[in-house]
């Protein structure tokens, strides 16, 4: 199933001949089917090449049995380097759309500036009759590529990132789902097409948790055990940053007490690496921007979080108890919790679509609010804050079984109205199972809302 990159889509269906196309984004993102589907509408003769974890002349002879493959070369001939066989291809009197995949391999085996300068030089001399597109997953690799001090820097016609599938793009796999239950699946499964198309679309989350995420012989659960992970470094100490973050240890302090890395000082440049990687993400609320003390740090990807969160440090547990009766015992009790702190940010996204399609105007940041309330003696966070110019509006995200109360406003309406220093345009709600009453001058969004396609 082809859900979404319409956009992405468009641009790559574009003619490229002479030019360089670049696309990257995480494992499992879908980048490759994005490739094949744009290049199904070509008219040029296509080779798909994904590197090997091997030296260049091993690159060069799989590049070259791929190329007979295609038919594009007759029998294999020998050449001694990269620019050669581009060299020789661009001769042919046909045009070529060329798939270079998972192009940091090839620059995690052999010197990466080498390979870099070697792609430099086929892309300004030899793609008069070629279309070449690379295509990675490894995140720092490709972002380093486009920066100034690379030899690659400014060579691509188009630089596309494929990012996850948002929340309404996730939903369209499980389309017959309330919006209750879309929330859960998004909140537990992410935006991955790879682990969406795992998922049955009529079971219900307990159900689909236990035959992927706990299912030992799942694809989704390889995913979730090897394949995030492939990327991170040992020296990043990734594994133990994750598992820290996953059991609620969200500041930076927090996250140094724990791991009792105050002493060494690496525990900044780890945290460094992981948000490059974009695995690891530091969120400020919306008016403590830049703030260390009111910053925290999320796993940023659904499933690794729920993974880290409830898997992780009971795998024991796991192979002992067998999958149903670890998902009553360890994931059951906390679940609506970890989906309710998902929900705060499907919210947010929600404003961030309205913002980007042009149906809401104004809106300069959107975010959470922290705020102190003296009188009590306590602070908080306001799950959904927009700013404006003249001012906030607040939003309360409320991932409910039942409708939100009339009495459950008024508490909320009290609280947002006691902090003085906020000035505040609009008091609104978000339940996801709606409301028994709605009262005026407040805003209401419930989940049918939320997860309206339109």
């Amino acid at each position: 199933m082809f859900i979404g990159r319409e956009k992405e889509l468009a641009l790559l269906q574009q003619d490229y001949i002479g030019k360089a196309v670049m696309v990257y984004g995480k494992r499992r993102v879908g980048k490759t089917t994005l490739i094949q589907k744009a290049l199904k509408s070509s008219s040029y003769r296509t080779v798909y090449f994904e590197c090997l974890k091997g030296t260049m002349q091993d690159n060069i002879s799989g590049f070259v049995q791929e190329l007979v493959r295609a038919k594009i070369l007759p029998v294999p001939l020998n050449f001694g380097t990269l620019q050669d066989v581009f060299a020789y291809l661009n001769a042919l009197p046909e045009k070529i759309v060329v798939v270079i995949d998972e192009y940091p391999y090839l620059k995690a085996m052999n010197d990466s500036a080498t390979v870099d300068s070697i792609f430099q030089n086929i892309i300004d001399n030899r793609l008069v009759n070629i279309e070449l597109i690379l295509s990675g997953s490894h995140i720092g690799m490709m972002k380093d590529t486009l920066q100034e001090k690379n030899a690659l820097y400014g060579r691509f016609a188009v630089t596309i990132k494929l990012n996850e599938l948002n929340y309404l793009e996730a939903a369209k796999f499980y389309p017959d789902k309330p919006p209750y239950d879309k929330a859960a699946h998004y909140a537990v499964f992410g935006g991955s097409p790879f682990v969406n198309q795992a998922l049955q679309p009529a079971a219900t989350i307990r159900e689909n948790i236990i035959s992927t995420i706990l299912n030992p012989m799942s694809a989704v659960y390889l995913y979730a055990n090897q394949l995030l992970l492939l990327d991170y470094s040992v020296k990043i100490n990734a594994e133990r940053i994750f598992s820290v973050i996953g059991n609620g240890k969200k500041r930076y302090t927090e996250i140094e007490d724990k791991l009792d890395v105050k002493k060494t000082g690496n525990l900044s440049k780890q945290m460094k690496s992981l948000i490059d990687l974009e695995i690891v993400a530091r969120n400020s609320p919306i008016n403590k921007i830049g703030d260390n003390k009111k910053s925290t740090f999320e796993i940023n990807d659904n499933l690794l979080r729920f993974y880290f969160t409830f898997i992780y440090k009971n795998a024991s547990a796991l192979q002992v108890l067998g999958a149903e009766a670890f998902y009553d015992e360890y994931i059951a009790p906390a679940l609506t919790d970890f989906i309710s702190r998902r929900f705060e940010g499907i919210c947010r996204d929600y404003f961030s679509l309205q913002v980007r399609s042009g149906k809401m105007k104004g809106v300069r940041n959107i975010g959470s609010y922290y705020y102190d309330d003296p009188a009590h003696r306590k602070n908080g966070e306001f799950d959904v804050a927009l700013e404006f110019a003249d001012g906030y509006e607040i939003y309360e995200a409320k991932y409910y079984a039942q409708p939100m109360t009339l009495d459950e406003i008024h508490r909320e309406v009290r609280q947002v109205e006691g902090i003085k220093e906020l000035t505040v345009k609009q008091i609104g709600f978000i339940a996801i199972n709606g409301f028994v009453e709605r009262e005026e001058p407040y805003f209401y969004l419930d989940g049918n809302n939320i997860f309206a396609n339109e």
